[in-house]
């Protein structure tokens, strides 16, 4: 270390420094509680400062309780953005008694209090923490899908509380006292039973609701390797980090530090800890590790009070990293076995960790399965298999594994633990834990690193470093020591850098008398004993502990400390005392007069190309080398009083050259070099002024200087017409040669440096913004090459930089000697590597060298090398391995891919290294150009389901919104509805809450734009507006007669106005997101009417005429009902909104009942806490009960959930055993709960549920009137469950067939005797009833409806013959008798939905249905007269017939539900209409009025089903007609239906559609079963309720495109491919959106399709979930308009759009085109602000009309080519050839740009795409390039004919060519790409006599034919010029 002997004179300055006080103090004043107020009388105010953590200390010295005094500690961590972003502020977390405070803020922000927590007893510790939350789903159980929950851990005494980031709370209680949180720790230190085993010390907990587990350690130190619990008392913790993850701990015994890798158990471990008895270990250990469980358990008990064996010790936990360190978890695979059971049951089970009896049991199971079977017996405590023995050992979670060991000191104080523990890095990227032993005075630090397979940590020497405190600084690498003397010294890694001096505090005088480290301390007269507790008690943050006797601090009392007499204490000046609080580069100091300052330490370097070089040499130099360097230039850059920004770089290159022995005073351009950074020389350097008066000196001085250079090369001094002014050459300058001082710590690392800083140049030159760092940075090079006489380097630099690289300049002279010396690297090449150079080999296609490349500092060049190897010459390859130090070859010959997938893997692998559209911005436009060709190809056709960022880079914001909006959560996403917030206003009228308002407006109006028919559905179906009753008054009729007739008017009416919420239901499904602060608004269902002419109310309860008793019952749950189903899925619901809905009156109680049920249908009820549950099912409220039994099952539809069954069983006696009590269930909440069964075991074919359920089709009547009325409903629902459950089996039901499920139903259909009952059920079935005589036989009339749609659902879509035959109508008049007409309508559905693939969309197929009898014999639907038979009843024929033919129509409807068929619309209309003439035929009476009404009601249904959603117009006209028909026999039940159909018309408003799988129509067969109510409280035959589950076959199909631009719905054309099926081939079918899709599973792709929109392709052979999850979202696709169109909807036929206009005009010229007529085809601002000032006509016009043609013709182009983005590049072009022209090109590079675009676009890649796509590409159709290449020729043969071979041939033949020509004979080298003077000399063209010979010979050096034909006269010597 011969620094540290080195006492350099060098200071750092330390920045900003500013008084600090914690942030959260001065709040917890201000903090309502007692507590502060108390401590404000208490302490005053200097004292809270310094009684940081020792107030606490002294607490327990003097034995009384911590809570007298006031605690205050803090930490700081660097500021953490929810989105991720870097942001710059501190945030802090302040502890004081019981508040713990959470803020923000920085130096440049304001601070605010984020969050302030108060607990009930003092707070001890509080951190940040992070838990890995592991996903629910058992099936993903890998672990990737953990997500990580942020939160603050408060620590008492007793208990944890957990409070996340997302507003969860947990509070974990603690089994023992503890004071550290994280890992636990408590000291066993004698034990009250026999120590066979010692109990564990150490506990981790990795979630909130887990248990605590102990640790256990794996250590192969002594030889063997065994795995045990950490059992030893003596360990503490002293460290933890999570990045890496490590430990340390110290042993009190020992005095050792040792360190800790930290992971997750390993299941053989657990095993092995466990020591289960069949793993054959004795059972004394059983013993063992139980008596530790009991031990816990009587702590927890409480059965040891003061006495406890257990003494708490404070554990250290480290301040340093406690940002990061409580992540432990950051790899956790899965969870343990008792966090998956405690979170999956209810909280109580999981927070009370140690203290019920009921352990879960895993002795046998605790490895194997994830989830135990406990789980599916969730009354887990009363269960039997629950008390377990308390033997029951705690499954450890996480593992330690020994890593490293501090040696054994030969003489060491007891007393070494480690206060203070961090990591740290140097500058090289070198890793150290640092730990301050302040007993000892030391900073030890251990280096680090990876093993090569990133599997362990290995650990190196220690090195130690006298230290006080210590701090990392992380911001920049470095630490930051306090020495004992007071000092502040920067250290990187263990070297030293300087002293850091800060401003305002004088440094500390260095005279003292005695070498005592430490200048006041107190504490030490403390006598040994309390010496141990000190270090171990309260979180340790400071290193001067201050004295545990309050007095000591007042100096009088300063002569006890035995060491005072050493000491001359510095009682002047402020002392720094302690370092706390390390943040980026921000650290507090602890001053010794109790104030704190934050100071931050200094950046290393500012200027973008000062980082950019260091970081190269820190690459390539030897990391001792680099360390030492570093720390001179951090030295010299933050020297006291530094540089600006402006001459940091000069700076540096000062400061680089000295250290590679440069003599940079004797070197004129770096003498010249201004420090100051002014533009202006006149404040120069002091050392160049030797007079105060002034000489020719001066003058020469300014001429040379680097801002004369600067202006020369201006462009305003060529406007000026400037003589540049030439300088007399200085005489000392070369009369001596300088030399190198080659002892320098650089010297003989010259070669690679200058390489280093030559591959950084080509890196910025990919870079358009970076050129004045060019600029500089060529100097510095040129000088360099040129001292390395490096000739092939020095022409290379003049071809870049005429200008600046004029004539040579000061050589230094390196002796041969000295070069010996040098490192010449093996990457060193001759030839100068050039980005531009390789690029253009590549175009050309010639074989290229790798090029080289530097990790990490020329990500461009590597970026730009690849995807041009990648895209040009079609290596795919290139991109997939990672490319060492230099690239690869990564040019293979053959190609193998199909270019367009090339550039979509180029895209695709930008993003995927973080290349963005700023970055495609600054590439210079040649290099760019390949990059922009691949991404406008990709703009054409992208793929619909790549990423956010790649949508972004082509361009596509439509993709990219897309894309951002899938990744958003579920619950965040934006409905496409209209916000809920636009809540109606006051202004209108409480009338007008009719339910419907919240509708999507925008949107309907799109799919309905030609009419009002959705106002028209809102008035008929409004129930919340008294109807009009129209009475007209009989002359002879009294008023109290009228009375009563206006009344019975009204009751007929109310019959409708009833029905209506069902279909109001429909129609507003899921559209509306409620704000959870209010309720929900369920408008009043009004059964009153007004009559005119006076409009006087008409009421029912006025007692004259006899209305039914609870008439309004079922109309107001329908109404309830409705209101919950507007809630969308997506809503943000919880258990208390629910609850909070409850009505106050009694009278509201059936609408919430429906309420209820419709949150179960949408999902939500699943949030309602199952307590609320119990409570509403107590109250014993039938419709309550009705209604939350079927919503719970619908929400749970298919789960087999075992608390859902359980709760359904219990309203169920069949599934009680048969000795339990009989429960008093009303009939109607027995029928739901039969249905809910079915919805819970949907599709389960569970065997036991089957048997019940069909038992109870045809269960018999009991004796004592139970189950005797409405047993209709009863069997019909055990038919529809049985069904649901064996969904779609078929024959294949496993286990069943010895229940013989379908003869079963097939007698339940036809009758015959009753089967002897089996099973359980026995008991219960003895005696007979003694009102109903049923005798043996089935009753038919009750079981045959269930039984045969159980069948129909069992065989759906089986097409089983055999079962369909079963259900054939009868064929004899004689059979025909024997079947109830209505029974046939269900037997032909059933019939036909068992042959689903048989049903044909036509009329020919729906009378196949009807029997020869009937069709022979039947009168058509409309005939007149009848005829007359005897044998035949005619009516029995017609009845069969009408119902025959409903049937068949109403299996059409479900077959072709939400498909909107033609053929099936057609065939179902043409029998609508014929059923309506039918009921006004005169035949209308044998048939029957109310079959009539019946059938075609069906009809409607199914009319609706096959256009639902899709708000058809002929189908609302049926619907309107039948809604104004309200007398006669239309009862509740008609209007139900009809209202039900317009409902599914237009059901969620035109978004949703019905689905056709089988779910779908089990539930639409249970919302539509045929038979309708008779009057509103009518159960008889089928429950209301069940009408409602047609939501359960609802699913979102609308497609809404959205444009991107004005985020408003919009008309786009979309293209529909089918897949081809046995009925038809694959079909597309082109349709406007916004509209309904067809199913998803039908479809093979979806397109919107040109030409007004961009297009986008969905393809759905991958899987449909995409588009699903866009419909789920409200089915916004967003779109984009393409260039110069318009929308449909402002354009309807495309006459406007900006091509149809230039054809219009005649003139396809692009002067056609006005730059005013631009806004109308792009939204593009910069586009507008472009034809404005560029392209528009000003009065004096001049010579400018052709520029700004130019431009207008450009901008015309880019419009209708769609590639705005070009324009900047045009523009680039036209700017750099008009520069040539005029002969004013001072750097080369945009003639490089030039000579890339033009060989990109002849390289043989590009051809071959034009040739396969030659309509669309970039500078397609334009003459631009061919007119700018020609310029280009042009100018330079010009200037070759007017003198220019002159110089050119004193080029070539290696003489200066004259100053004048310099410039233009660079652009002629580049453009023509001539080979230097020295590649020349190799070629041997010395003896060339003709063409033809240089032709071969310069073949070789790649000299293009052109160039050859202008070089040829002078290499033969021939100097006139060939014409050309």
């Amino acid at each position: 270390m011969s620094d540290h002997c080195d006492e350099r004179a060098t200071m750092i300055a330390a920045g900003d420094l500013q008084e600090f006080a914690p942030r959260g103090r001065e709040q917890s004043r201000r903090h309502p509680s007692a507590l502060s107020l108390q401590l404000r009388r208490l302490q005053p105010a200097p004292e809270l400062c310094s009684s940081d953590g020792a107030a606490g200390l002294v607490g327990s010295l003097r034995e009384v309780t911590i809570h007298d005094r006031h605690r205050e500690s803090w930490q700081l961590r660097k500021g953490i953005s929810d989105v991720g972003e870097e942001v710059d502020y501190d945030e802090e977390l302040y502890v004081a008694s019981n508040v713990v405070i959470w803020s923000k803020g920085s130096r440049s922000q304001a601070s605010a209090v984020y969050k302030a927590f108060t607990v009930d007893s003092p707070v001890l510790q509080a951190l940040w923490c992070d838990f890995i939350i592991p996903q629910e789903k058992v099936e993903k159980a890998d672990g990737d899908e953990e997500t990580v929950e942020k939160c603050i851990c408060i620590l008492q005494n007793s208990c944890i509380n957990v409070h996340s980031m997302e507003g969860k709370d947990y509070i974990a209680a603690l089994p023992f006292q503890v004071t550290s949180a994280t890992l636990f720790e408590h000291f066993a230190s004698h034990l009250c039973f026999p120590a066979l085993e010692p109990l564990p010390t150490m506990f981790s907990m990795l979630h909130p609701l887990d248990e605590i587990a102990p640790l256990v350690c794996k250590s192969g130190v002594f030889g063997s390797c065994r795995v045990q619990y950490v059992a030893d008392p003596t360990l503490r913790i002293v460290f933890l980090s999570a990045e890496p993850s490590i430990v340390m701990t110290y042993d009190t015994v020992q005095s050792l530090h040792t360190v800790w890798a930290l992971r997750r158990v390993k299941p053989e471990e657990q095993s092995l800890v466990l020591k289960f008895p069949d793993q054959g270990g004795t059972p004394q250990h059983m013993a063992t590790s139980s008596s530790l469980t009991a031990h816990l358990r009587s702590l927890s008990k409480g059965d040891s009070p003061g006495g406890s064996p257990f003494q708490n010790y404070s554990s250290i936990h480290s301040q340093s990293r406690s940002s990061s360190s409580p992540n432990l978890q950051s790899r956790s695979p899965t969870i343990s076995n008792m966090a998956a059971l405690s979170r999956s049951h209810s909280p109580a089970l999981g927070v009370h960790s140690f203290s019920g009896v009921h352990r879960f049991n895993f002795s046998s199971s605790a490895q194997s399965p994830r989830r135990p079977s406990v789980t599916h017996s969730p009354n887990s405590i009363a269960n039997d298999s629950f008390l377990v023995p308390e033997t029951e050992p705690i499954v450890p979670e996480l593992c330690i594994d020994h890593l490293w060991t501090e040696t054994v000191p030969s003489m060491r104080s007891k007393n070494s633990q480690a206060s203070k523990v961090f990591i740290s890095t140097d500058l090289c990227g070198q890793k150290f834990l640092c730990f301050l032993v302040e007993s000892q005075l030391q900073l030890r630090c251990v280096k680090f690193q990876e093993s090569n397979d990133k599997s362990q940590l290995i650990f190196g020497s220690v090195t130690n470093i006298p230290a006080k405190d210590a701090a990392p600084v992380e911001g920049i690498d470095t630490l930051l020591v306090l020495e004992g003397s007071g000092n502040l010294v920067l250290y990187s890694g263990v070297v030293r850098v300087g002293k850091v001096f800060i401003p305002g505090l004088p440094a500390p005088s260095l005279t003292m008398s005695n070498p005592m480290p430490r200048p006041s301390t107190p504490l030490d007269s403390v006598s040994t004993p309390s010496k141990p507790l000190n270090k171990h008690l309260g979180p340790l943050e400071e290193s001067v502990l201050l004295s545990p006797v309050p007095e000591l601090r007042d100096s009088s009392k300063i002569h006890d400390s035995p060491y005072v007499e050493d000491c001359t204490f510095q009682q002047l000046g402020t002392f720094i005392q302690a370092l706390r609080d390390p943040v980026h580069n921000r650290v507090t100091l602890e001053l010794s007069n109790n104030t704190m300052v934050r100071i931050s330490i200094p950046e290393i370097a500012t200027s973008e190309l000062v980082k950019r070089c260091l970081q190269g040499l820190k690459a390539i130099l030897p990391k001792e080398t680099a360390v030492q360097m570093l720390v001179k230039w951090y030295n010299a850059y933050n020297a006291p009083g530094g540089p600006s920004y402006h001459s940091e770089w000069n700076l540096f290159v000062t400061c680089l050259m000295n250290m590679m022995g440069y003599n940079t005073e004797r070197l004129c351009w770096t003498r010249n070099l201004d420090f100051e950074g002014s533009l202006s020389p006149v404040i120069a350097p002091k050392k160049a002024r030797p007079s105060e008066t002034g000489s020719d000196e001066d003058w020469e001085y300014l001429l040379s200087s680097d801002y004369h250079r600067n202006f020369e090369s201006h462009p305003i001094a060529k406007a000026l017409r400037l003589d540049p002014l030439e300088v007399s050459a200085s005489r000392d300058d070369f009369s001596q040669s300088l030399s190198l001082d080659s002892s320098t710590l650089l010297f003989s690392h010259i070669p690679a440096i200058f390489f280093v800083l030559h591959l950084i140049y080509e890196e910025l030159k990919l870079n358009s913004l970076m050129g004045e760092g060019l600029r500089s940075l060529v100097v510095l090079l040129v000088q360099l090459a040129r001292d390395l006489k490096l000739e092939a380097y020095m022409d290379y630099y003049y071809r870049d930089y005429p200008a600046l690289v004029k004539t040579s300049r000061q050589t230094c002279i390196i002796d041969q000697v000295q070069t010996g010396f040098m490192l010449h690297p093996s990457f060193f090449s001759a030839e100068p590597p050039s980005i531009f150079q390789w690029l253009s080999s590549c175009l050309k296609g010639e074989g290229v060298q790798p090029y080289p490349y530097l990790p990490g500092i020329c990500e461009r060049s590597k970026l730009v090398v690849l995807s041009v190897a990648l895209y040009i010459l079609g290596d795919e390859s290139a991109v997939l391995n990672e490319a060492s130090h230099y690239l690869y070859k990564i040019t293979s010959g053959q190609r193998n891919t199909s270019v367009s997938s090339l550039a979509e893997k180029l895209v695709l692998w930008m993003t995927s290294v973080g290349f963005t559209l700023r970055d495609l911005e600054s590439l210079p436009f040649g290099v760019a150009l390949p990059i922009r060709d691949a991404i406008y190809q990709c703009r054409e056709q992208p793929s619909s389901d790549w990423p956010e960022a790649v949508c972004l880079l082509i361009g596509r914001q439509d993709l990219s919104k897309q894309a951002w909006e899938g990744s958003l959560q579920k619950g965040k996403s934006s409905v496409g509805t209209v916000p809920s917030s636009d809540i109606p206003s006051a202004a209108e009228s409480e009338e007008d809450e009719d339910g419907m308002n919240d509708m999507n407006e925008e949107v309907m109006s799109l799919i309905w734009s030609e009419d009002l028919r959705v106002q028209e559905v809102r008035r008929l179906l409004q129930s919340a507006r008294p109807v009009r009753v129209n009475v007209v008054q009989m002359p002879e009729a009294s008023d109290h007669e009228y009375i009563e007739e206006k009344e019975n008017r009204l009751l007929q009416l109310c019959q409708r106005t009833m029905a209506l919420p069902v279909g109001r239901g429909m129609f507003t499904l899921f559209s509306y997101h409620p704000v959870p602060t209010e309720q929900l608004p369920i408008p009043k269902l009004n059964l009153t009417g007004r009559a005119p002419p006076r409009n006087t109310t008409v009421d029912l309860n006025s007692g004259n005429i006899d209305v039914p008793p609870n008439m309004a019952c079922w109309a107001s749950f329908h109404n309830g009902v409705a209101a919950g189903l507007k809630i969308a899925p997506a809503s943000q619901i919880d258990s208390a909104w629910i609850v909070y809905n409850k009505p106050k009156i009694a009278e509201l109680a059936n609408e919430y009942a429906g309420f209820l049920m419709a949150l179960g249908l949408n999902g939500h009820l699943t949030k309602l806490a199952t307590l609320n549950i119990h409570d509403y099912l107590t109250k014993g409220h039938e419709m309550t009960s009705i209604g939350l039994l079927l919503g719970v099952s619908a929400a749970k539809l298919g789960t087999m959930d075992m608390s859902i069954t359980r709760l359904l069983s219990i309203h169920i006696p069949a599934l009680l055993p048969p000795t339990s009590t009989e429960l008093d269930v009303p009939h109607n909440v027995q029928v739901a709960a039969v249905v809910g069964i079915g919805l819970v075991y949907q599709g389960t074919a569970h065997r036991h549920t089957a048997e019940v359920l069909l038992a109870e089709i045809g269960r018999p009547p009991g004796p004592e009137m139970e189950y005797c009325t409405d047993r209709e409903s009863y069997s019909l629902a055990s038919g529809l469950a049985l069904g649901m459950v064996c969904l779609g089996h078929g024959s294949n039901l496993i286990g069943m067939s010895d229940l013989n499920v379908p003869e079963q139903l097939y007698q339940y259909m036809v009758g015959g005797h009753r089967r002897f009952q089996a099973g359980m059920h026995r008991e219960k079935h003895k005696s007979p009833s003694y009102q109903i005589k049923e005798g043996d036989t089935i009753n038919v009339d009750v079981t045959c409806p269930g039984a045969t749609l159980a069948l129909a659902m069992i065989y759906l879509k089986t097409n089983n013959r055999s079962i369909a035959d079963w259900l054939k109508a009868p064929d004899t008049m004689y059979l025909l008798d024997f079947v109830k007409p209505e029974f046939l309508l269900l037997r032909t559905l059933a019939r036909c939905l068992i042959l689903w693939d048989d049903i044909l969309p036509n009329s020919k197929w729906v009378n196949s249905n009807v029997p020869q009898i009937i069709r022979e014999n039947i009168i058509s639907l409309h005939a007149t007269e009848l005829p007359s038979s005897e044998d035949l009843s005619l009516e029995t024929l017609a009845q069969a017939h009408v119902y025959i033919i409903a049937g068949a129509c109403l299996s059409l409807g479900f077959r072709f539900a939400g498909s909107e068929n033609l053929a099936a619309f057609q065939c179902l209309y043409k029998y609508a209409t014929d059923f309506l003439k039918c009921l006004s035929a005169p035949t209308a009476s044998i048939t029957g009025l109310y079959n009539l009404e019946t059938c075609l009601s069906v009809l409607l249904l199914a009319l609706a089903m096959v256009m639902a959603g899709s708000g058809n117009l002929k189908v609302l006209q049926l619907c309107r007609f039948m809604h104004k028909k309200t007398g006669g026999e239309m009862n509740y039940g008609f209007h139900l239906a009809h209202h039900m159909a317009l409902g599914l018309l237009f059901l969620g408003g035109g978004r949703y559609s019905l689905s056709t799988s089988n779910s779908s129509i089990a539930a639409l067969l249970c919302a539509l079963y045929p038979h309708f109510p008779v009057h509103s409280t009518d159960n008889r035959y089928h429950l209301q309720a069940l009408r409602h589950l047609y939501v359960l076959a609802a699913e979102p199909r609308l497609l809404t495109p959205v444009d991107v631009d004005t985020n408003s719905p919009c008309y786009a054309l979309i293209e529909v491919t089918y897949k081809g099926t046995q009925w038809y081939g694959e079909a597309t079918e082109e349709l406007m959106a916004p509209t309904l899709l067809p199913e998803l599973h039908l479809l093979k792709q979806i397109r919107v399709k040109g030409p007004r929109y961009w297009e986008l392709l969905i393809d759905l052979s991958k899987g449909t979930t995409h588009l699903q999850s866009i419909l789920s979202k409200g089915g916004i696709l967003y779109v984009k308009l393409r260039a110069g169109q318009l929308s449909y909807k402002e354009d309807p036929m495309g006459w406007r759009s900006l091509l149809a206009q230039t054809v219009t005009h005649r003139s396809s010229e692009a002067r056609a085109f006005k730059p005013e007529a631009i806004s109308a085809f792009t939204s593009d601002p910069a586009l507008f602000s472009f034809a404005d000032y560029f392209c528009k006509p000003t009065m004096d016009m001049g010579q400018k009309q052709e520029i700004l043609d130019l431009f207008s013709s450009i901008l015309y182009e880019c419009v209708t080519q769609e590639n705005p983005e070009m324009l900047p590049t045009y523009i680039a072009i036209d700017q750099a050839v008009r520069r040539l022209e005029r002969r004013e090109m001072s750097e080369t590079f945009e003639l490089w740009q030039m000579k890339l675009v033009l060989e990109f676009f002849s390289s043989r890649s590009h051809q071959e795409r034009m040739s396969r796509n030659p309509t669309r590409g970039l500078f397609m159709n334009s003459e631009f390039l061919p007119v700018m290449k020609c310029t280009i020729d042009n100018t330079l043969d010009q200037w070759l004919q007017a003198g220019g071979d002159v110089s050119l041939h004193s080029y070539l033949s290696g003489q200066a060519p004259e100053e004048s020509q310099l410039s233009m004979l660079a652009c002629f080298l580049i453009y023509h790409s001539v080979p230097t003077p020295g590649q020349l000399a190799a070629g041997g063209l010395e003896g060339s006599r003709n063409f033809s010979e240089l032709l071969l010979k310069l073949r070789r050096l790649h000299v293009p034919v052109r160039a050859l034909l202008r070089l040829a006269p002078l290499l033969l010597g021939n100097p006139q010029a060939m014409v050309l």
